[in-house]
């Protein structure tokens, strides 16, 4: 069972209808009508069985989501807003859908968009807003997840070319992807830093597996980078600052996205269980009639429409002053994942033993979520992010 309920009794107590412009419902009604008569009947067999749905990649790519905060080469340039409903959406639909775009465009495009050559730009966003090239982001490394600076990847400067020795892991999109956003220290020019590259599958050296077995984010492509005296000429590297800040900013952009995408995940989980409870017999009566159900309910809904006013009002600021501080990202993001894992494990409560079925989306999410709890940013680094904000103390 997957619900068909397009959410609006949240929508009717949150009034967000009425805080959006045209474009933006036409986006949020766009996304929604694909996700669910193109991806929620086949979820739950894409998630049985580790499967990414690349067939709807050309369709993903008709609606413009690839890419859709990007202005020009071929992208649609959302505001912020319509590209927050639009992850919400996706993520009504799989946490793995929407992990799949967001990498596409917040971290892969984006690092182009944002730090490629005009050349860099011109050769891959059209293609990649097209969904004819897909990208990735290798940062994190086997020993190298929250304290990114210790990544152990080399690019060591040879002639006019880079040689780039390592391995990245946990990598959405690596399996499939065409190219990967990589990055390296280097001591080009007489300094160790860091500095990305682009490296095309088929480069020699390069090559990329697939992590199975996985429980969560099951209907995500996840892999592993291995870089093994891979060559690159001196213009596959990116135009930044070495150093980290430029994988921060592209990690920023995809974590405002995760807040948004977190509460399309509570809202199915929200509707399966509402519309469960109505349904379901107990005693005599719809388990709706029951007090604690009833406020087991009120709790989610509140805390689901909390999370999405927030997302709501740090992307009209966003809109406003083109970029939120790191400790907004990681308030949003740290509040409203944690609100969609409690909202779906309250969820899968009240569905009881159906409640681990893959007939209901809730298992699905909630194990899902488990990942997205720790990914981009675990928990606990952005509680000490917000920490470090409020005290002006660095405990990391």
């Amino acid at each position: 069972m997957t619900s068909s309920s397009t959410g609006s009794s949240l929508d009717e107590l949150s009034a967000i209808d009425a805080e959006l412009d045209d474009e933006e419902r036409l986006v949020r009604e766009s996304v929604r009508r694909f996700v669910r008569e193109r991806y929620l009947p086949r979820a739950a067999e894409l998630y049985a069985r580790e499967e990414f749905p690349r067939d709807l990649v050309p369709e993903l790519a008709e609606l413009g989501v690839l890419g859709a905060s990007i202005t020009g080469y071929g992208c649609a340039g959302m505001s912020p807003v319509a590209y927050g409903l639009m992850l919400e959406e996706l993520e009504y639909g799989d946490s793995g859908l929407r992990s799949f775009t967001s990498v596409q465009g917040s971290l892969a495009m984006f690092a182009l968009y944002a730090f490629g050559s005009e050349e860099q730009k011109q050769q891959y966003l059209p293609a990649m807003a097209r969904g004819q090239i897909i990208g990735c982001f290798g940062l994190t490394e086997p020993d190298s997840g929250s304290d990114p600076g210790s990544l152990k990847t080399r690019a060591r400067r040879d002639g006019g070319d880079f040689v780039l020795s390592g391995t990245k892991m946990w990598i959405t999109n690596a399996p499939i992807a065409d190219l990967a956003v990589v990055w390296a220290k280097t001591d080009d020019g007489g300094a160790e830093s860091i500095r990305g590259f682009v490296v095309e599958r088929g480069t020699p050296g390069f090559e990329t597996s697939r992590i199975h077995g996985k429980m969560s984010l099951r209907a995500s492509e996840t892999g592993v980078l291995h870089f093994d005296g891979c060559r690159v000429p001196a213009r596959a590297a990116l135009e930044h600052k070495p150093g980290l800040g430029a994988a921060l900013q592209c990690l920023a952009a995809a974590r405002f996205g995760i807040s948004w995408g977190a509460v399309g995940a509570a809202k199915a989980c929200f509707d399966c269980v509402l519309a469960y409870t109505k349904e379901r017999l107990q005693f005599g009566v719809p388990l709706a009639k029951k007090q604690l159900v009833q406020a087991e309910l009120a709790g989610m809904a509140s805390a689901i429409v909390r999370a999405e006013l927030l997302s709501l009002h740090y992307g009209r600021r966003k809109q406003r002053v083109k970029k939120l501080s790191p400790a907004q990202v990681s308030l949003c993001k740290r509040n409203n994942v944690e609100m969609a894992l409690e909202t779906a494990r309250a969820a899968r409560n009240l569905l009881g033993a159906n409640g681990i079925l893959l007939d209901y989306p809730v298992i699905r999410h909630l194990m899902n979520l488990e990942s997205v709890y720790t990914y981009e940013g675990t928990h606990e680094i952005h509680t000490l992010v917000l920490g470090k904000a409020l005290t002006g103390e660095d405990a990391f």
